[in-house]
């Protein structure tokens, strides 16, 4: 298959791919963004095809395949975000005393690395995304996420010694 097929292919089979999509990933934003994705590696992938079955079996499949990882990747995500994160984020996104407000506002502004505390900042108290806070930190998306798990450890360590300290006067 040459590349230059690829554009016809798109506006032929583009529908289905998006419908399936649309399917596996439950949304119409994330299906336009699978439907991208799966032409662009079609295109990347062009050469391997060989024609032993239809195109659109092939992009069936690639899309089938793609969107399958990117739930994956979700569920992944939200497990980690869930056993790292979840819990000590509440203190920090909904403080629910003034005490409360002081001591984020302590733990951001002496954080060992500024970098930590910003990515916090961006991510749970302003709610940008990673590859938001990312392109303003100049940063990878997986960067940020390192960033404020650091973070989230050191302010646990400080709490924690904050508890002991409290409980021996």
């Amino acid at each position: 298959m040459k590349r230059a097929e690829i554009a016809g292919f798109f506006k032929r089979y583009g529908p289905m791919v998006f419908r399936r999509a649309r399917q596996i990933l439950g949304h119409e934003r994330d299906a336009e963004e699978a439907l991208q994705e799966v032409f662009i590696r079609a295109l990347k992938g062009a050469e391997k095809f060989d024609g032993r079955s239809q195109v659109s079996t092939w992009l069936y499949r690639i899309t089938t395949n793609y969107c399958l990882n990117i739930l994956r990747n979700k569920k992944r995500r939200r497990e980690l975000y869930d056993e790292r994160v979840s819990g000590s984020m509440e203190t920090f996104t909904q403080p629910s005393q003034p005490e409360d407000v002081i001591v984020v506002r302590r733990l951001l502004s002496e954080a060992p690395e500024p970098d930590w505390a910003t990515a916090v900042s961006y991510v749970v108290l302003d709610g940008m995304s990673h590859n938001e806070a990312a392109e303003l930190l100049g940063v990878s998306r997986r960067t940020v996420g390192n960033l404020i798990d650091r973070f989230t450890q050191w302010a646990k360590t400080q709490i924690a010694g904050e508890a002991e300290s409290d409980a021996d006067t």
